[in-house]
């Protein structure tokens, strides 16, 4: 498993989390169960194997430093979305534009450029090229003034 994979896991675990409300640890074990996380595999070739350690470390810290900087990272979002609330944004492209904004404020190992072109080619895989357009724009946005 790459580094790449385990960002679209986080996409996924973020998402649910935004439509359950279930907190990070909670949704954190209940997806990687004995049983459930092998099931997710014939969905979707992401989980076709299991992270070694430093990826589960990875996604750990993620899901939970998103959570936890919530209202911190959708303030970007609205700030960057301009005539856009945050609950009108898809909950996917919110996880994934949580997700670029939390790698290049709060992760050392990930140059901004990278958490963005990250991002993007996520969005690219679950959005139309409307919505890549926008988060492109907003992540673009974000990095000129806050993530120098």
């Amino acid at each position: 498993m790459t580094r790449t994979n385990a960002r679209e896991i986080v996409v996924h675990l973020i998402y649910a989390i935004h439509a359950t409300g279930e907190p990070a640890d909670e949704a954190l074990v209940s997806r990687f169960a004995d049983g459930y996380y092998e099931t997710l595999g014939e969905e979707n070739d992401v989980y076709a194997g299991r992270p070694n350690q430093k990826q589960m470390t990875y996604i750990t810290e993620t899901v939970r430093g998103i959570q936890s900087h919530q209202e911190e990272l959708d303030g970007y979002i609205s700030r960057y979305a301009i005539g856009w609330h945050v609950e009108r944004i898809s909950r996917l492209a919110r996880a994934i534009l949580q997700l670029a904004m939390y790698e290049a404020l709060y992760v050392d190992d990930v140059p901004t450029g990278v958490a963005i072109s990250e991002a993007v080619e996520l969005a690219r895989k679950y959005e139309t090229e409307d919505v890549v357009s926008f988060v492109n724009g907003i992540l673009g946005s974000f990095a000129r003034e806050v993530a120098q």
